[in-house]
């Protein structure tokens, strides 16, 4: 008889629970986060296969999938009423946490503001990460997140999708940070390159670049601040 799919019969490290908790929640894929929703697979599919097809309904957009009701995800076979009803009730927490946040939203004025934003995302980190805030004309916070990650002294930007991103999300200004493990906060050539790079192609645009967060443990560095902007 065939085992079942289950997360607890993985390989060690494609389990998305022991990713979360050695890695952090930052470093699944939508479709991981979603398998740990999902809890188990069927005897034909593991749950990370379920939540790929979950996925593949919703275009692979997950606003698209914040849409689909109970009975829209029961046509996968495998996602009986719990699951989808697990999915809906993550989904709807999801939006009330974003209207929650929105009104109360402080402009982001300074390198200060800034720094105080992405230090507890980025100070105890051991491996490098990327992160961007995407601003509206005001300097309110539209939306923040991941773009990649590293290993300790180093970390691949994608230029492109972070202005794909400011055009989905409406955003006018962008703020970029990343963290050195190391301690040492002085930006690197490739720091300044990447940084370069991006106010260009974002100017094209008529997107503004507004600073280069560098998280060192308790301290930062802003680039702007530096005149590296």
């Amino acid at each position: 008889m065939q085992e079942s799919k289950s997360i607890k019969n993985w390989v060690e490290d494609d389990r998305p629970r022991e990713k979360m908790l050695q890695k952090g929640a930052a470093a699944l894929t939508d479709a991981e986060l979603l398998a740990i929703l999902i809890s188990s697979g069927t005897r034909e599919k593991s749950a990370l296969d379920l939540a790929r097809e979950v996925l593949a309904l919703a275009h692979n957009n997950l606003r698209e999938a914040g849409r689909l009701n109970v009975s829209e995800l029961q046509k996968i076979k495998g996602i009986g009423e719990a699951r989808a009803i697990t999915i809906c009730a993550a989904m709807e927490l999801g939006r009330r946490r974003q209207l929650s946040e929105g009104p109360d939203r402080a402009a982001i004025n300074n390198s200060k503001d800034a720094a105080r934003f992405f230090m507890p995302l980025l100070q105890d980190l051991n491996h490098e990460m990327f992160c961007v805030m995407y601003l509206n004309q005001a300097s309110r916070l539209i939306k923040h997140e991941f773009l990649s990650s590293g290993g300790m002294t180093a970390t691949v930007v994608d230029i492109r999708m972070i202005l794909k991103n400011c055009l989905l999300y409406n955003a006018n200004q962008i703020i970029i940070a990343h963290n050195h493990p190391s301690g040492s906060k002085k930006p690197s050539d490739a720091d300044k390159s990447m940084t370069l790079k991006l106010r260009e192609a974002a100017e094209l645009m008529d997107i503004k670049l507004r600073d280069h967060i560098i998280i060192a443990g308790n301290d930062y560095l802003s680039m702007s601040d530096e005149g590296l902007v």
